[in-house]
């Protein structure tokens, strides 16, 4: 079963500086249009053939538009091993709903 964390607990661990390793899987075009502060981009289809760049030591969450492929992402992280990947429940949708903070990034 893939654990979940929703958009105010993050932000509240964001806040009280707990070490959170954030991945967006979100497609470039996606990602334009804006990130959680500190996330890592890693779309999606780049997983299989990057995942050796994944810490298998800290928890890892992801996230995507509405948590969807976040969630299959996390699966599919579990089928391989990993024990501490955990999927943002309602995406960057949810985060954005809750006022929370997203950044634009140049070069992407």
């Amino acid at each position: 079963m893939v654990k979940e964390i929703d958009s105010v607990t993050l932000q509240s661990r964001m806040a009280a500086g707990d070490a959170v390793h954030l991945i967006d899987i979100r497609t470039p075009g996606e990602i334009a249009g804006g990130v959680i502060p500190d996330a890592a981009l890693l779309p999606m289809p780049l997983i299989p053939s990057r995942i050796e760049e994944l810490p298998r030591d800290k928890e890892v969450i992801l996230y995507c538009r509405s948590g969807a492929r976040s969630y299959h992402a996390c699966a599919y992280l579990m089928e391989q091993g990993f024990d501490n990947v955990v999927n943002l429940r309602g995406g960057i949708i949810d985060w954005a709903r809750g006022g929370f903070e997203i950044v634009h990034r140049l070069g992407i």
